[in-house]
C-alpha cells in the first residue's frame, strides 16, 4: 500500500487519510506533493487553499464512510416446519396417514406462528434475563426473580400448543409422544431457553404418572398437562447440592423432618435450581429419624414434592441466595436456594428417590437431545441461507465448493442425530402405552443415555464450525449467533456429562446380563438387512457389518480383563454405540422406496467414517493399566503439586 505524502510543510502533521486507513487515490494525494514543491510563494497559497480544500472534501467523505455500518445479507429461515424436508419425509414413512394428515396442518401453522409470533419473544427474553430482587424499598426481604414479560408470554404459549399436554393426552396413542418431541423440536430453537423448564415439567409430569397420579398429586399433574394458560404449571428440579451434581448418593445433604400432620419440612441448601421461577417442584432429602440421623448413600435418598410459593404468591419458607451467572441459558433464572423449613410431601417410597426420579432423568435426558438438533438444525439452516446471499472473492459462498463440503459435513451430523431422537421417542411412545416388546424397552433403556452424550457433543462441534462459516458476523453479539453457541455448550453437561453417562451405559449392560446389547446388535442387524437390497447401500452396509464385528470382538476380549478396562473404554464405546446405530438408521432411512439420493449420500457418508473406535482405540493399547499410568503421568507429571 502507498504511504500518502504530504506537502513538505506540513510533513508534520500526520495524514488523517493514513490514520483512517482509507487512501486516496495515489495520483490526487502525490499531485499535491508536487504542486507544494515547485510553486511560488502566491501559487503556493493558491495551491494550499486548493489542497485545503481536497482535504476537507475528504474528511467529509470519509466521516460519512465510518459512520456506514457494514452492510450485509442478513441470513433468514421460513416456516420451520416447511423447510425441514427430513422431517416431513420421516413423519411420511412412519405415521399413519389419518395421523399424519392432521399432524402436518397443525405443524405447518405452528411453523408459522413461530415464524411470525414466537422468535421475536424469544430474542425478547435473550435481551432482558431475570433480574434479582433481594430487599423492597423498606428493608424487607422478598427475594424477588423478576422475568420479562416475553418469558411470561412463552409460558402461556407452551400451553396454547400443548407442548406437555400432548404427550398425555395420547390423542393419537403411541405416536403421541413423537408428535409432542416433533413440536418441541421445532419450539427449541425459538423458546428463548423456555425449552428447559418444559423439560423439567415433562419429567415431572412422568414421575406424577408412573406413581399412578395419587390423589394428593392430581392438582398438579393436571396443571403440568393443561393447555390453559392459566392454569399450567412448570416445575423444577432440585437435585445438585454444593458437593457437585451427578453424585447425588454422596453429594445430597438436604434433611426432611417429618412434621405431626404426616407432611415434611425440608432444611438445606440447592446450589444449582434450573427455572428457579417455576410453581413446583420434585427434590431428594434425607429424611431424619427421631434421633435426627439420616441414612447415607443412595438408599438414604427420598423424593418430595412441594410448591415454591402459596397461593398468595409468598415463598415456601425458601430463600434465594443469588442468580448464577451462567456461560448460556442467561434467559431463565437459575439460583441458590436455601430450603429453610419448606412444606414438603413425601411421594416416593422412603429410601427410593433415585429410582422414583428416573422417569424424570430419562425424559429430561431426552428433551436434551431434542435441544442438541435443534441448534444444529437452526445454525446450519441460517449458515445454507447466508452462503446464497454472501459474496466473497468475486462469488457467492455458495459457488464455494469448499464452503459448500463444511456445511455438507455439518448435514451429515444433523441428519443422524435427528433420526436418532425419533427412534428414541418412538420408542418411548412404544413403551407408555404398552405397546413395545421386551428388547425395545431393554433398546430404549440404552440408547437415551448414548444419544444424550453423543448429540451433546455434535451439537456444540456444529455449533463453533457453522459460526465460523458466518466470519466475523458469527462472533458478532447482536447477530444472535453467539447465543446459539453458548447454549449448545450446556448440553455436554445438564443431565450427566459424557464421562458420566458413559459409565450409564456401562450400567445397563451389566444390570440387563448382556440382553440389552443383544438387544442392540440384534435391531441394527435387522435394519442393515432391510438396507441390504438396496445396491447404492451395499458399500454402507458392509461398512457398517465390520463395524459391528469388530465391536464383538472388543466385548469378547474385554470380557475377560479388568473392570478398569471398561472404565476407560466407557467413553469410546458408547460413542461407538452411537455411530453404529445412527449408521443403520440413515441406511434404514435411505432404503425407503422413495428415498433420495442426498438421503443415500448422507448414509454412505456417515458409514465411511471410523463407526467403532472402540476397536481402534483398543488395538493401541489405550484401555491398560499401562495406559491409565501414562494418562496419569501426562496430567500430572510436571505438576509441582
Amino acid at each position: 500500500m502507498f504511504a500518502c505524502r504530504l506537502p513538505w510543510w506540513r510533513s508534520s502533521v500526520t495524514c488523517k487519510l493514513c490514520q483512517s486507513g482509507h487512501f486516496l487515490p495515489w495520483g490526487r494525494c502525490q499531485m499535491l506533493s508536487i504542486k507544494g514543491i515547485s510553486t511560488t510563494v502566491g501559487q503556493e497559497q493558491q495551491t494550499s487553499m486548493k489542497e485545503k480544500q481536497v482535504l476537507e472534501d475528504s474528511e467529509m467523505h470519509l466521516a460519512r464512510r465510518d459512520t456506514e455500518a457494514l452492510f450485509q445479507e442478513q441470513p433468514e429461515t421460513g416456516n420451520h416446519y416447511l423447510e425441514d424436508t427430513l422431517l416431513q419425509s420421516y413423519l411420511k414413512t412412519h405415521l399413519p396417514p389419518k395421523v399424519l394428515e392432521e399432524v402436518h396442518q397443525d405443524l405447518e401453522r405452528f411453523g408459522n406462528r413461530l415464524l411470525t409470533k414466537i422468535q421475536p419473544l424469544s430474542w425478547e427474553c435473550e435481551l432482558n434475563p431475570p433480574v434479582f430482587r433481594q430487599y423492597d424499598a423498606w428493608g424487607r426481604r422478598v427475594d424477588h426473580i423478576h422475568t420479562c414479560s416475553a418469558w411470561r408470554r412463552m409460558k402461556e404459549i407452551s400451553a396454547e400448543e400443548g407442548l406437555i399436554a400432548e404427550a398425555y393426552e395420547k390423542r393419537y396413542s403411541n405416536w403421541s409422544r413423537l408428535y409432542q418431541a416433533v413440536k418441541l423440536y421445532l419450539f427449541s430453537s425459538s423458546s428463548g431457553g423456555f425449552s428447559c423448564p418444559l423439560a423439567m415439567t415433562d419429567g415431572a409430569a412422568k414421575v406424577i404418572e408412573s406413581l399412578g397420579i395419587p390423589g394428593s398429586l392430581k392438582n398438579a399433574f393436571d396443571r403440568l398437562t393443561s393447555r390453559d394458560p392459566e392454569k399450567f404449571w412448570t416445575s423444577g428440579q432440585w437435585m445438585t447440592e454444593r458437593r457437585g451434581g451427578s453424585d447425588v448418593a454422596n453429594g445430597t445433604e438436604t434433611v426432611a423432618r417429618k412434621q405431626p400432620d404426616g407432611t415434611y419440612r425440608l432444611y438445606g441448601f440447592k446450589w444449582f435450581t434450573s427455572a428457579a421461577d417455576s410453581d413446583m417442584a420434585l427434590t431428594l432429602a434425607r429424611i431424619a429419624d427421631a434421633e435426627g440421623q439420616c441414612t447415607q448413600g443412595s438408599r438414604g435418598l427420598s423424593l418430595f414434592f412441594l410448591r415454591v410459593r402459596d397461593e398468595e404468591g409468598k415463598l415456601n419458607n425458601i430463600q434465594v441466595q443469588r442468580l448464577k451467572d451462567k456461560l448460556g441459558t442467561r434467559q431463565m433464572a437459575t439460583a441458590e436456594l436455601w430450603l429453610q423449613g419448606a412444606r414438603a410431601e413425601l411421594i416416593s417410597a422412603e429410601g427410593r428417590g433415585v429410582a422414583a426420579i428416573s422417569n424424570m432423568l430419562n425424559i429430561t435426558r431426552i428433551h436434551n437431545v431434542i435441544g442438541a438438533v435443534a441448534s444444529m438444525r437452526r445454525m446450519i439452516s441460517l449458515s445454507r441461507d447466508y452462503a446464497r446471499k454472501r459474496v466473497a472473492f468475486g462469488k457467492l459462498l455458495k459457488d464455494h465448493p469448499l464452503h459448500v463440503q463444511t456445511i455438507a459435513r455439518m448435514e451429515v451430523q444433523v441428519r443422524g442425530a435427528f433420526l436418532l431422537l425419533m427412534e428414541i421417542v418412538r420408542l418411548l411412545g412404544l413403551a407408555e402405552t404398552n405397546l413395545a416388546s421386551e428388547q425395545e424397552q431393554l433398546l430404549l433403556r440404552l440408547l437415551i443415555p448414548v444419544a444424550k452424550l453423543y448429540t451433546g457433543k455434535q451439537a456444540s462441534a456444529v455449533a463453533v464450525e457453522a459460526m465460523e462459516s458466518f466470519g466475523g458476523q458469527g462472533y458478532m453479539e447482536d447477530t444472535g449467533l453467539p447465543v446459539i453457541l453458548r447454549d449448545a455448550l450446556v448440553l455436554s453437561i445438564w443431565e450427566g456429562t459424557t464421562n458420566i453417562l458413559s459409565l450409564d451405559v456401562l450400567r445397563s449392560l451389566t444390570k440387563s446380563q448382556g440382553q440389552v446389547m443383544a438387544a442392540f446388535l440384534s435391531t441394527v442387524q435387522k435394519k442393515l438387512e432391510l438396507a441390504s437390497g438396496t445396491e447404492e447401500l451395499s458399500l454402507g452396509v458392509q461398512q457398517a457389518r465390520e463395524a459391528i464385528g469388530r465391536l464383538r470382538q472388543f466385548m469378547a476380549a474385554a470380557g475377560s480383563e479388568q473392570a478398569l478396562t471398561m472404565e476407560l473404554a466407557a467413553r469410546d464405546f458408547s460413542y461407538s454405540l452411537a455411530r453404529i446405530y445412527t449408521g443403520a438408521l440413515l441406511m434404514e432411512h435411505a432404503a425407503r422406496p422413495d428415498a433420495s439420493s442426498t438421503d443415500v449420500c448422507a448414509a454412505l457418508r456417515w458409514c465411511s467414517q471410523e463407526l467403532c473406535p472402540v476397536a481402534v482405540e483398543s488395538g493401541r493399547g489405550s484401555y491398560g493399566r499401562g495406559a491409565a499410568l501414562q494418562d496419569s503421568a501426562l496430567v500430572f507429571g510436571n505438576s509441582r503439586l
